[in-house]
């Protein structure tokens, strides 16, 4: 029996996928041909929200993006939710989510940049049908940051994360879109140093920008609210997910090759994991945050000596 067929034998059929797409036509092109070649797309029904244009600049971008839709094919079934307005990347997410989960009782989450391994699929499906009883696991994640230390097979984090995940209607059910009780919660409790990995990544001044409009995150509310209910998310010790967006053509996404990562050729295993949460992982993790913190300086600095350079000739 293989690995697709012994799925169904638990899972009565594919959970539904939600991608958010706007204006990036190559990007949407490159993440539905990746989805497509994953071994349950044609079992799986897609759900395509398209976000309407902020501003003229960017309607034929838009159009472009919608012609490409309406004609993808290869899944279970395809419908297109086409907004009339635009609601901006936070505002279409949490209510898309809301209304699929809702509907469904459980999701697939994919934005326009997201490029899969052929197993994505197999693994969330996998997951989100083992873990649906566990009160403690929030969600399914299916990218991981390249960390240079070994990782189990599958582990688990506290909190909730954004580049290709799943979850079920009592997970979102967690997702609190109040950012000033959410950072007066973290702090209350002292839990700021934990949430922002031992000072190693500013999650909180990510949410602080959130609250003062500065950015627009809904994700660094939905770690925030995982992390404050001590929920768990799932992580794959090879991502399934590689983000093709960090190109500076998104609107929340800068130029930056450090989160890219060789998407995984060999499915994952989900074998004798415990629902607890990875001191390996959390290390791997802080370490990795780090990393990218001296890597960003460093490149800082070459720009500050090159200008002072230029600038003194």
């Amino acid at each position: 029996m293989g690995f697709h067929e012994s799925i169904f034998m638990h899972a009565k059929e594919a959970t539904p996928i939600a991608l958010f797409v706007y204006n990036r036509p190559y990007h949407t092109r490159r993440t539905i041909e990746a989805l497509k070649q994953n071994i349950l797309a044609e079992d799986s029904d897609l759900i395509v929200f398209s976000d309407a244009q902020k501003s003229e600049a960017e309607a034929d971008a838009v159009c472009e993006v919608r012609t490409f839709i309406r004609e993808i094919d290869g899944f279970k079934s395809v419908s297109l939710v086409e907004r009339g307005a635009n609601l901006g990347l936070a505002r279409s997410i949490i209510d898309g989510v809301t209304t699929i989960v809702n509907k469904y009782g459980r999701i697939i989450v994919l934005e326009d940049d997201m490029v899969t391994s052929q197993y994505f699929l197999t693994y969330m499906n996998e997951a989100l049908e083992k873990y649906a009883e566990d009160d403690r696991v929030v969600s399914i994640h299916g990218y991981v940051y390249p960390v240079k230390k070994s990782l189990p097979e599958a582990f688990f984090m506290r909190g909730a994360d954004c580049w290709g995940w799943g979850t079920w209607s009592r997970g979102w059910a967690c997702f609190n879109s109040d950012g000033q009780f959410l950072l007066d919660e973290l702090k209350r409790r002292k839990l700021i140093s934990a949430f922002d990995y031992n000072g190693s990544y500013p999650f909180s001044k990510m949410l602080e920008g959130q609250i003062k409009g500065i950015n627009d995150s809904w994700a660094v509310r939905w770690y925030a609210s995982a992390f404050l209910e001590d929920k768990l998310t799932l992580y794959p010790r090879r991502s399934l997910v590689h983000n093709i967006g960090n190109d500076n053509s998104g609107t929340h996404c800068g130029e930056s090759a450090g989160m890219d990562v060789n998407l995984s050729s060999t499915a994952i295993s989900l074998n004798n994991l415990k629902s607890v949460p990875s001191q390996e992982g959390r290390q791997a993790f802080e370490d990795f945050f780090r990393q990218e913190k001296m890597s960003l300086l460093g490149r800082l600095a070459r720009k500050a000596r090159a200008l002072i350079r230029v600038v003194g000739r």
